[in-house]
């Protein structure tokens, strides 16, 4: 690699990178020209002209991502910061933004919702919705937007019963989660809509602590009582929960749909098939090929850290690109296909290491009930409108579409 090159050709670029709205499927070309060239560690700069690390490489970006010298703690003065979600200030993100034993604390109070179990058992109740969101779509006129009356209800409905939070209160929690990851918006709306999803959440523990339920935050709510956790925590919990619940699903199922659409033989593999195995390779491939996070995931390294061929001084910042990584072609043949047979297992759109996310179990099985669903109860399931007129989110820290107008 030539570091002068490198140097000269990355600070040419501000991240986030931009997409090519030609290939909206597709991770910023810039990102994959990197890789491409061999500079899978390389620095990029920031809006506001610092210079993290940005790591585009499928084997760099588990070597950093479960390495020991890395921190989540945004208040690292090297630390990326690229959004008001990278902060940990008031009402936040909990312990995704925390380093253990802090963070293996407090996300352990929420992982026995999540088990592999306990979703599988939520399976008939997530298809009920399904199917009853499915039906009142029909019922009503065409064309539709999907991400209306079907995308978004559906992760919202789950998550909601879950948690304990009422569902006719949705369009409070949702509102706000869109300023909050819309790039457009002004520091001081996000922090507003983060402070008054705080001030929701902390009146709903309230009054699950007074009357609990047989729900998370009930649970939360308890343990409060108990003295083993701060209300505080309990409410960042709440937000992170019901923010990660509804939103990267709702946005995940869109774009899938979109993407099936535009690969009519992918599609028909999915349709014909009765195979649950083809299915969970149809989940993981989409996962994959899409990577709805947009912004990377973003850390410090602590000590001196050999990321490939490159050692990242301490206290620098690193962003690692999981758009990237999950298109690297030394791992994955023909990355840029989708194929929905090809099953990518390894792939990181949950992130890796001790961070990946915890309620990857629920998005799975909400997504293998929903694809199969949608397209065989829809046979003539179709855009409404040409692939351009779609609005994708471009300025967006979760990627999606703002609406889907189908016709069926």
């Amino acid at each position: 690699m030539n570091p002068a090159k490198s140097e000269a050709e990355t600070h040419s670029q501000v991240f986030p990178l931009t997409r090519d709205q030609r290939c909206p499927f597709d991770p910023p070309p810039a990102g994959i020209a990197r890789q491409g060239s061999g500079e899978r560690v390389a620095r990029i700069q920031l809006a506001d002209g610092r210079s993290p690390w940005l790591i585009t490489g499928y084997e760099e970006a588990k070597s950093l991502l479960s390495s020991p010298n890395t921190s989540s703690d945004s208040s690292h003065p090297g630390y990326p910061v690229a959004h008001i979600a990278d902060r940990q200030e008031g009402a936040g993100l909990s312990f995704i933004l925390m380093d253990d034993p802090e963070h293996a604390r407090l996300r352990r109070m929420a992982t026995g919702t999540f088990t592999i179990r306990r979703i599988e058992a939520l399976r008939p109740k997530v298809q009920a919705i399904v199917d009853g969101l499915i039906d009142e779509l029909v019922a009503g006129p065409q064309p539709a937007d999907l991400v209306e009356r079907f995308a978004l209800p559906l992760p919202s409905l789950v998550i909601c019963e879950i948690l304990g939070v009422p569902y006719d209160e949705h369009e409070l929690f949702q509102t706000h989660s869109r300023t909050i990851v819309r790039r457009g918006a002004t520091p001081e709306d996000q922090a507003a809509a983060f402070n008054a999803l705080g001030q929701y959440l902390a009146g709903l523990l309230e009054r699950k602590i007074e009357d609990p339920g047989e729900d998370l935050l009930s649970d939360l709510g308890a343990r409060v009582v108990a003295g083993e956790l701060e209300r505080g925590d309990a409410v960042q919990m709440g937000i992170l929960l019901l923010f990660a619940g509804h939103e990267t699903t709702a946005n995940m199922i869109a774009l899938g749909t979109v993407a099936l659409l535009q690969h009519p033989d992918q599609l028909e593999k999915l349709r014909m098939s009765e195979d649950p195995a083809l299915v969970g390779s149809a989940v993981e491939e989409l996962l994959r090929y899409l990577s709805i996070i947009h912004d990377g995931l973003k850390r410090t390294v602590t000590a001196d850290t050999v990321v490939g061929d490159v050692t990242i001084p301490a206290g620098e910042g690193v962003i690692v690109g999981l758009e990237f990584a999950n298109r690297d072609p030394e791992v994955f043949p023909e990355a840029s296909e989708l194929d929905l047979e090809r099953n990518p297992r390894n792939h990181v759109a949950f992130g890796f290491g001790v961070h990946q996310c915890l309620g990857q179990p629920l998005a799975r099985m909400e997504l293998q009930v929903v694809y199969p669903t949608l397209i065989r109860r829809l046979p003539e399931l179709r855009l409404a409108v040409p692939l351009e007129q779609i609005r994708f989110k471009h300025d967006a820290v979760i990627y999606g579409v703002y609406e889907l107008p189908i016709e069926w």
